[in-house]
């Protein structure tokens, strides 16, 4: 299935009545060949989703609200369309469940079967919301930098790295990652965090080169994972862990985190913007 073919960008019916079928997969693969990703990943990681408007039933007919967040594996098959996914979690608003455990686990054996891996998903109900904090990423900050920017499309070539210098270990990050939906043209705003270890990243180099996903096309996983590769083509670092947060859309936020070493799983605090 191609974004073509996906709701996205289409008028929709919303069905209020659960629907799993609602859920459109796309496969990871097509836009890994077209970076020079094969069978074999180059890293691993995961996909953090959280849904801001979750709402069903309980069996007396009372409305329920939960935060839910999903882990997708970055190994599985398919990623699920955005739409999608908010057309069929909107389907559980008139729908009752016994409990909500039971909505946890309907989620995940549907979410599960789309994606062609196991996803993990949790449920914060209304009792836990205080303790979901905010942050901002460590590190130090690229958009510091003074700097003339003019190419909006990824040009891999901007970005340079001092091989015969000390190596170093860093954590630098951004907030004016950019880019587009692939198939509606809608801007989707994000952050990235980058640390590496290796020969030192120039800084303005890699501010020019995130700015340039401006007018770039792609899903989110999409741009991170070709962050990921261009920096270990171009930079080669011997350690690479590239996280971005995308605000949300459609009650929606998307964070992929990519990796080739034993890094610890990011947390999953809110930046101010999402």
């Amino acid at each position: 299935m191609t974004p073509e073919q996906s709701p996205l960008g289409k008028s929709s019916t919303y069905t209020e009545q659960y629907d799993p079928t609602l859920l459109f997969p796309i496969a990871r693969s097509n836009a890994r060949e077209a970076i020079g990703i094969g069978a074999r990943l180059p890293f691993f990681g995961t996909d953090i989703w959280n849904a801001y408007e979750l709402s069903w039933l309980n069996t007396r007919g009372k409305p329920q609200i939960a935060v839910a967040t999903f882990f997708v594996p970055a190994d599985s098959p398919n990623i699920v369309e955005s739409k999608s996914f908010k057309l069929y979690l909107g389907s559980f608003a008139q729908t009752a469940f016994e409990s909500v455990e039971n909505v946890r686990d309907t989620i995940k054996r549907d979410v599960s079967a789309s994606c062609g891996a196991t996803v993990s998903v949790h449920l914060a109900t209304p009792h836990e919301f205080a303790k979901l904090k905010m942050e901002e990423f460590d590190g130090l900050s690229l958009d510091r930098l003074e700097l003339d920017a003019h190419i909006y499309q990824p040009d891999a070539s901007l970005l340079s790295a001092a091989h015969d210098e000390a190596p170093v270990e860093e954590t630098l990050f951004s907030n004016l990652l950019k880019s587009n939906c692939p198939v509606t043209g809608q801007p989707d705003w994000g952050s990235v965090q980058i640390h590496y270890a290796g020969p030192q990243i120039d800084q303005a180099s890699l501010l020019r080169y995130i700015i340039s996903y401006r007018n770039h096309t792609g899903f989110h996983e999409q741009c991170v994972e070709r962050i990921f590769v261009d920096i270990m083509k171009m930079c080669k670092p011997l350690k690479l862990a590239v996280y971005a947060r995308y605000t949300r859309r459609g009650g929606l936020d998307i964070n992929p985190f990519r990796t080739n070493y034993n890094s610890p799983m990011p947390d999953n605090l809110r930046l101010a913007r999402q």
